[in-house]
């Protein structure tokens, strides 16, 4: 493949954007050469600058569940477009779309639409706080949930990739407020509770992690989570950005049958626009301005065409009743198809994979925690991820990131994949 175009476009973008990009883990750094520049996308494909065609597993990180230029959620933004971009006032779609997620969502009464994951977590933190009065929170080592303070603990995806993994610019005040758990480790998550019983306001989680490679909660971790908080007055966070609306209509809190205290959107439930949204019980939602005394606001939250590409995404999602099912058997066809590539190459490996997300860890060992994916070899993930693009299939440049599948794959997109994989693995 040539990529000419894209090398121009970057070296331009760098003069003027830092590292060239706005968000770093799309830099390359780790895997290494220049990063291809979309054109366009549709369905299960991307057109990069220079006409290439790939077969795409990034699919904006999760919202194109549907696939991309889905026409009924381009449809719905064009149509709102022509009535105005933005109020900052009130508008019914908002209220229409919070309808609809607090009636797909078990356990929530309440919702509050923002602009970004990132801004969906910062401001269920500080609610959590503000409901509790104590002041510090436990995080998992290897979960991201944005780039605020707080979070940017050892926070996995994009810190990790970018080499990061604790950003200069976080207080030192901030940081002593972060508590660090073992993703996994029920006994450790306990012994820091023990440690500071009356001072943590709240465990955020995502269930099902998405920022070390996609990795699944073991058996009757998260339920022992929502025990240890019940017993300690500890609200529990679900950092769903990545698993609400994707791996079942109610989520995380669906598929395990786990009730969290918040919960936390983005991805899926913007349509592809920038949309973030948190969500709770009523008697926590309603401590926030202006029912209540903790603060938290937004000149764009909730605006119409973000509004009108969630609406139609959920819609979608709520009337198909298939969906899930197929998301989850296209994922499970693409997951033979590789494993039995590697175990025909040798090559050690682990896949994990849950509902329509999928990772390859090139380890032998049990992927579970931080420092399990951690283990795995670096180099063949950087020669396996340009082997793929080469045969026109883009995955994550990361072997930090899980893979998202989107609808519109067909089983001759799959196969195609396969045989890409059976490509790249005969020359690792």
């Amino acid at each position: 493949m040539q990529y000419k175009r894209s090398s121009a476009l970057f070296a331009e973008a760098e003069k003027v954007i830092p590292g060239g990009v706005n968000s770093p883990v799309r830099a390359f750094n780790a895997v290494g050469g220049t990063p291809i520049f979309i054109k366009k996308a549709k369905g299960a494909y991307l057109i990069d600058e220079d006409n290439n065609k790939y077969i795409d597993y990034i699919n904006s990180w999760g919202p194109m569940i549907l696939g991309h230029a889905h026409k009924p959620v381009v449809d719905a933004v064009i149509e709102k477009t022509k009535l105005g971009t933005s109020f900052g006032t009130p508008t019914e779609i908002e209220t229409k779309i919070a309808k609809l997620a607090v009636s797909m969502v078990p356990n929530i009464d309440k919702i509050r639409f923002v602009n970004s994951g990132t801004e969906a977590c910062m401001s269920a933190v500080r609610l959590a706080r503000g409901y509790t009065g104590k002041d510090k929170i436990i995080k998992f080592a290897g979960c991201y949930h944005g780039h605020s303070d707080s979070f940017l603990i050892q926070a996995g995806s994009g810190a990790v990739t970018f080499g990061s993994p604790n950003s200069p610019g976080v207080t030192k005040g901030t940081a002593q407020d972060t508590l660090l758990a073992r993703f996994n480790d029920i006994k450790h998550v306990e012994s820091i509770v023990e440690a500071n019983k009356n001072d943590i306001a709240c465990i955020i989680i995502e269930p099902v992690a998405g920022n070390m490679g996609c990795i699944p909660p073991k058996e009757i971790f998260l339920q022992k989570l929502r025990s240890l908080c019940d017993a300690n007055n500890i609200l529990l966070i679900f950092d769903e950005v990545m698993t609400g609306f994707r791996l079942a209509k109610g989520g995380a809190q669906e598929l395990f049958d786990i009730s969290a205290d918040l919960v936390c959107f983005g991805k899926v439930i913007g349509g592809g626009l920038p949309v973030g949204a948190f969500a709770g019980r009523a008697e926590i939602m309603n401590h926030l301005a202006p029912l209540g005394p903790v603060y938290q606001a937004g000149t764009l939250s909730g605006n119409p065409l973000a509004m009108a590409a969630g609406l139609a995404m959920l819609t979608e999602l709520n009337e198909d009743k298939g969906i899930y099912k197929r998301l989850a058997e296209k994922t499970a066809y693409l997951h033979k198809g590789c494993e039995d590539v590697l175990n025909k190459y040798k090559i050690p490996h682990t896949i994990n994979r849950i509902g329509s997300m999928i990772s390859i860890h090139f380890s032998e060992a049990e992927v579970v925690d931080f420092e399990t994916a951690a283990k795995g070899n670096n180099d063949r993930f950087k020669a396996f991820f340009h082997g793929m693009l080469k045969e026109g299939v883009y995955i994550a440049p990361s072997a930090f990131e899980t893979w998202f599948i989107t609808d519109a794959l067909t089983y001759e997109d799959l196969d195609k994949t396969i045989a890409a994989c059976n490509k790249v693995c005969s020359t690792l």
